[in-house]
């Protein structure tokens, strides 16, 4: 299955209903900080993340550090971002 990359326009578009999330990369990613109130908060947002990005078949590129969760999300196949991407941020999104 061919992932298609968005164009500039789109990605533009699809930002605009995601407030927090920034074009990253040259425009090839978005990503975003989140800040719990401790540790288990943000590894349990994690796992929350896991199983979303699992059922998409779509894995984010991520980090944690304490309360912090930092997460980028670009299409490998389609050489940046991609539908794929803002549907996972939207579906991030919704956990909070």
């Amino acid at each position: 299955m061919s992932v298609t990359r968005l164009t500039e326009v789109e990605c533009a578009t699809a930002l605009s209903d995601l407030p927090g999330w920034a074009l990253a990369r040259e425009g090839l990613a978005i990503e975003r900080a989140f800040t719990f109130a401790d540790f288990v908060g943000a590894f349990g947002f994690m796992t929350q993340v896991a199983l979303l990005a699992e059922k998409a078949d779509h894995h984010p590129e991520w980090s944690n550090v304490y309360n912090r969760v930092d997460i980028a999300l670009t299409t490998h196949d389609a050489g940046g971002l991609s539908q794929r991407d803002i549907d996972l941020a939207k579906a991030i999104e919704a956990l909070l």
